[in-house]
């Protein structure tokens, strides 16, 4: 064929459509000291693979069910795109997969994340994953692999999304919720949260809008930080300090205060003819809640269906455990008060 004819002499690369091989190559080289850093029992959280395994009896299971959860961080990613507060996103993402995971009394085990954006930037996806591993970490699970997805026409700009998968694993015996041994007159305990954590954002956005405050301007409810640094505060992972009291029976279940808020979240895990019946009072709004509820004329009945309202898990215990359930979470770092009780439905 002769040099006039070679259908490849003004030929389109992977490039010139927007894809850029050479920087998720560098972003995967830049990721695995922070995967290899969540190695654990039964996993060797290396990159580069099809998939990844994992040894239930290297982890200690004998009789295991494997428990899968996924999320993303919703609305919360607009702030952190318009601010560029990308370092805890990845936090997020791994505790509304994890968190979830906790409520049926399963350890995380493994996570994997998805990435996908118009333009990789190679700095702000490393910094995704910085938190990522960090969330990985702070749960005590692997990082074992993901997607990086680079799709122009797809995204605008600098914009990105991210989803999460996690497994973890409970013996037979130890499932959650035990709705058996649920009882009239059990105790709610409440661990609080850390801030809105991924729940709510669209409203949060738009309470914002109306005070007509910029993202960089003092917060009104906290000193020495500014709005988005308040409201980019990391969603609270309660692995370490939950799954003991799970696993030594001290609870009969308990919910991750999620979308739904403390409305929807707590009946999930409560046996059928019980209800949650909250002592509001023992649950005073924290100044960021108050300070939402205020600027957006918000009623309390849709405060406490859309946010955590400070509460970022439930958890039921006999009136005969759940003093001590409290001074454990105390004496683990949380924050947990006994705050109502499951009555007849």
């Amino acid at each position: 064929m002769t040099k006039d004819h070679d259908p490849t002499a003004n030929g389109l690369t992977y490039a010139d459509a927007g894809v850029d091989i050479d920087a998720g190559e560098a972003l995967v080289e830049a990721i695995k000291p922070l995967a290899k850093s969540t190695r654990r029992p039964g996993a060797e959280a290396s990159l580069g693979g099809f998939g990844a395994l994992f040894d239930l009896k290297a982890a200690g299971y004998d009789d295991p069910l494997i428990v899968t959860t996924t999320d993303g961080v919703g609305t919360k990613l607009r702030i952190a795109i318009e601010t560029g507060r990308h370092d805890g996103v990845g936090i997020d993402l791994v505790a509304m997969c994890v968190n979830d995971l906790l409520a049926q009394g399963a350890e995380p085990l493994m996570f994997l994340d998805y990435y996908a954006t118009a333009k990789l930037e190679v700095d702000v996806a490393r910094r995704v994953v910085a938190g990522i591993a960090e969330g990985c970490r702070q749960a005590g699970c692997a990082l074992v692999g993901g997607e990086t997805a680079e799709m122009p026409g797809m995204y605008e700009g600098g914009d990105y999304d991210l989803a999460g998968f996690s497994v973890g694993a409970v013996n037979r015996d130890g499932v959650l919720p035990r709705l058996d041994a649920q009882r009239a007159g059990d105790l709610i305990i409440g661990v609080g949260s850390s801030g809105p954590h991924s729940n709510g954002y669209s409203l949060i956005r738009k309470i914002v809008e109306r005070s007509g405050l910029a993202w960089g301007a003092d917060a009104p409810f906290a000193k020495d930080q500014s709005l988005a640094q308040a409201l980019m505060t990391p969603t609270r992972i309660y692995v370490k300090s939950i799954l003991p009291l799970m696993q030594a029976g001290k609870v009969s279940g308990g919910a991750h205060i999620t979308g739904g808020g403390l409305i929807e979240n707590p009946g999930r895990a409560i046996a059928p003819g019980l209800a949650a019946r909250f002592d509001w009072d023992a649950l005073p709004l924290p100044p960021l809640f108050d300070w939402l509820q205020r600027e957006g004329g918000v009623s309390d009945h849709e405060m406490r269906r859309t946010f955590n309202c400070g509460v970022g898990f439930v958890l039921y215990a006999s009136p005969d455990e759940a003093p001590g359930v409290v001074s454990a979470l105390i004496e683990a770092g949380e924050d947990a008060v006994i705050c109502g009780e499951l009555a007849a439905a």
